[in-house]
């Protein structure tokens, strides 16, 4: 399942050139330096020592909330079997997706403790979504990259997409995520019970980190 912290998140034009032009240069910035504060956020929730980790897991996880969109990357990674769910398969398989992006950081702030980042270059994919490059530093680390994609939400910049390594994690996951429902003849609920088990043992690695 997800490694999204390694691997693991605007406007057409007026129908003038410039307009178009300006519009797209406007909104890079905005994706921009909403990436730029989301990670300042994040940064800070992970190095910040003075505070257990349960503490520095529900800081991390309000800036999850408020910064990825949540539901839409969970509808899309479940892909077709989102309509075979039922309402409460749905419901509780929403819940267990943003469980497992928390805990995935969670569980590895002994490995972040230091972490450090950087923009890089932002370009438009298409009239609906920007790529935020960053780099991401870590003590006796080499750096790597991650580029976010940004798309509007409600008219509020969300995270929809991370790529690391030329590799989108949701189309990742959505492989993965698809692949235990196949093994289990078309179980929604087989992969639910396979993302709480992943949880568990994600809770019990937290545990080891400092």
């Amino acid at each position: 399942m997800t490694a999204f912290p390694r691997r693991m998140l605007l406007g057409a034009g007026l129908g003038l050139p410039f307009a178009g032009r300006a519009l797209a240069q406007q909104d890079i910035g905005r994706a921009a330096s909403f990436i730029q504060t989301t990670g300042q956020d994040l940064v800070a929730a992970i190095n910040d020592t003075r505070a257990d980790v349960a503490a520095r897991r529900l800081k991390v996880a309000a800036v999850l909330r408020k910064a990825v969109d949540i539901e839409g990357v969970g509808r899309f990674i479940l892909g077709r079997w989102w309509r075979q769910a039922t309402p409460q398969e749905q419901a509780e398989y929403v819940k267990l997706f943003e469980e497992t992006l928390i805990r995935n950081l969670s569980a590895r702030f002994g490995e972040y403790q230091g972490v450090r980042f950087s923009l890089g270059r932002s370009q438009q994919r298409t009239e609906d979504d920007v790529l935020v490059n960053t780099i991401i530093e870590r003590p006796n680390s080499a750096p790597f990259a991650l580029d976010w994609r940004v798309g509007e939400v409600g008219g509020q910049p969300k995270v929809v997409d991370v790529i690391a390594e030329g590799t989108s994690l949701r189309l990742t996951q959505r492989s993965e995520y698809s692949s235990v429902i196949q093994q289990n003849n078309g179980s929604v609920a087989a992969l639910l019970a396979a993302m709480k088990r992943q949880i568990q043992q994600l809770a019990a690695r937290e545990q080891g980190a400092r």
